[in-house]
Formats: structure tokens, C-alpha cells, sequence
């Protein structure tokens, strides 16, 4: 099986079905058993926050609880990692993410290192 990397970094305000079509992209490689590092920045951070990714699927026409069970998929079966300092610019730090965040993550806190590592060590990238 391969190695993917996956970049999110689209503001889930700006274009929300790119950010689903990132997550479901991101699930299906988890699905098919590849390993999967996924790592969050800019904005797209918002989509590890419980309440933003619970009402996102109104926005993109899917059933309810669909993007919330792919972030779970990922939870349980890939590596996420985020932008601390992108987390920070909208109010969540590694203290206050309990509070915030998709529950079981199970989250890196890292910044350009952790992107350049990730993809470095990854068969395929993707972008979203």
C-alpha cells in the first residue's frame, strides 16, 4: 500500500466542497488501507473544530454527520497533525482544545516542519 500525504489548507468558508471533497479523499485512502498524514492549516484548521465541521454539511448538500464521520476516519486510522500557530489565530491552543476540537484526534501541534516532513516521507500528495 502507498503513503499519502494530505494538505488541507483551503478556508472551509471560502470553498467548503473542496474541503469535503479533501476529507472524503482523505477517508477513501484510509479506507483502502493506505497509510494516510493529514495535516491542517491556514483556516482549514476549522475542520478539526466539532461545531464547525458539524454544520458544514448543510453548506455542501450532504447528509448530516457525513463530514464529521470522515474526520472520525481519519481520527482512527491516519496521522493528523495541525498548524499550532493557525489553531491560535482562530482561538484554540493545545490547552483549550478539548474544548474546541473533534474529540479522539489524536493531534500533532506543528507548524513547517511537520508539513516538509510529512510529505517528504509520502509515495503521493495531495492538495486541498
Amino acid at each position: 500500500m502507498a503513503t499519502f500525504f494530505v494538505m488541507f489548507s483551503t478556508d472551509p468558508d471560502v470553498d467548503p466542497r473542496k474541503c469535503v471533497v479533501g476529507l472524503a479523499c482523505a477517508a477513501q485512502a484510509v479506507a483502502d488501507g493506505h497509510q494516510v498524514q493529514a495535516f491542517f492549516a491556514s483556516h482549514a484548521v476549522r475542520l478539526l473544530h466539532a461545531d464547525y465541521i458539524d454544520a458544514i454539511d448543510a453548506r455542501v448538500g450532504m447528509p448530516d454527520g457525513s463530514s464529521r464521520a470522515m474526520v472520525e476516519q481519519l481520527a482512527a486510522g491516519a496521522n493528523i497533525a495541525c498548524s499550532t500557530g493557525s489553531q491560535a489565530v482562530v482561538g484554540v491552543t493545545p490547552d483549550t482544545a478539548d474544548d474546541v476540537l473533534v474529540g479522539d484526534l489524536n493531534l500533532e501541534w506543528s507548524g513547517p516542519p511537520g508539513v516538509v516532513a510529512m510529505s517528504a516521507n509520502a509515495d503521493t500528495s495531495l492538495s486541498f
